[in-house]
């Protein structure tokens, strides 16, 4: 038996626009108004940002903008990311009640490992699953993925590299040193691979999309039913964008958060990047957190649950913060894909010990 699935393709569209569909096919499917669908979509050249990412850290805004490129910021977490023609990218948003899996983790290789069957049985290449959401061909990234839970509600995405130049690419993002010399590298477009450089050609996106739904049907038993996109979503996409998604408010909502009396500290492990920045009030004993931001690479789900953390903190004894961070998600217990609460405790508690009003 088979789980049917609606595919759509929303072609190449303003990066903003793509993204506000996201989150209206988000809010549709959770209220039941649009099925389990495949949505393939394409970006004009477009630097993105994950949902949790500092926009200054991560982009080279300067040469972006000389280039007319557009910036935009996901609803997903993950880090930052260029996309143009030249990419395939690829979602799923499902019931996780018709396609069980126990955890983000477990979607993740699933999902990832339909893909990478897909586009080998497809194309005659060894493409493999990497943890933590990697695919990869002789160790280098063919596609990135990523995604989360909302409710029963999944979303889960990818970008296959088909035909794009590697040193254009990384030359709009910061790519951190550590992320380079983890995999000894010197130069981050050293990490990834085309399909057009394995293959001498650049296939159709059509033949690239037909390898992903290939690959989702043999490895995960989905069944396909070709549609346009529905006049409600589209409807509720141009909603998004208009009220949120599409303004430079959501965009750069993160952007620099260092300054005077910010505390800061950054946590790298294989998991990503997470870096909190706080404001501290009060003195001596009754020294409290005024507010803390965390940003970084990192997957959790739901993500709002960062809000959440950043809200929870706001008041609390610096003498008690990691004990509250600890009670923050023992209560709550998400669903991290890339890291660990204790990631979230350590870095907060580096931050605040760099405060030198602490002792006064």
């Amino acid at each position: 038996m088979t789980v049917p699935f609606r595919v759509i393709d929303t072609g190449v569209r303003d990066g903003r626009l793509q993204i506000a569909f996201d989150e209206a096919l988000i809010e549709l499917h959770r209220a039941g108004r649009v099925p389990d669908t495949v949505r393939f979509l394409r970006f004009p050249p477009t630097a993105l940002v994950g949902r949790h990412q500092a926009i200054g850290h991560e982009l080279k805004l300067d040469r972006i903008r000389a280039n007319g490129i557009g910036i935009v910021r996901r609803i997903t977490g993950g880090g930052a990311i260029y996309l143009d023609p030249g990419q395939a990218g690829w979602e799923l948003v499902l019931s996780r009640k018709r396609l069980p899996m126990p955890t983000l983790g477990d979607y993740t290789r699933a999902i990832c490992e339909a893909v990478a069957h897909g586009l080998s049985v497809t194309f005659g290449i060894d493409a493999r699953f990497r943890p933590r959401n990697d695919i990869e061909v002789d160790g280098r990234k063919l596609s990135g993925t990523g995604g989360f839970f909302d409710g029963d509600t999944l979303i889960y995405q990818g970008t296959v590299l088909v035909d794009v130049d590697p040193a254009a690419m990384m030359a709009c993002l910061n790519v951190p040193r550590a992320k380079l010399e983890k995999r000894a590298l010197d130069k981050a477009e050293s990490r990834i691979v085309t399909l057009a450089a394995l293959l001498g050609r650049a296939p159709d996106i059509a033949e690239v999309q037909g390898a992903v739904l290939r690959g989702l049907g043999e490895k995960l038993g989905l069944s396909f039913e070709h549609k346009p996109p529905g006049e409600e979503e589209e409807a509720q996409a141009r909603h998004a964008h208009d009220a949120e998604i599409g303004t430079d408010a959501f965009v750069f909502s993160i952007d620099d958060p260092r300054g005077a009396g910010v505390l800061e500290a950054s946590q790298t492990s294989a998991g990503g990047t997470v870096s909190a920045f706080v404001r501290l009030e009060g003195q001596g004993g009754a020294r409290r957190i005024r507010e803390v931001l965390l940003t970084g690479d990192f997957f959790v789900t739901p993500p709002r649950i960062v809000f959440d953390l950043e809200a929870a903190l706001r008041g609390v004894l610096i003498a008690d913060v990691g004990a509250a961070v600890d009670l923050f998600f023992a209560a709550r217990k998400p669903d991290l894909l890339t890291i660990a609460p204790a990631d979230f405790r350590v870095v907060i508690e580096a931050a605040v010990a760099t405060d030198g009003g602490a002792r006064s």
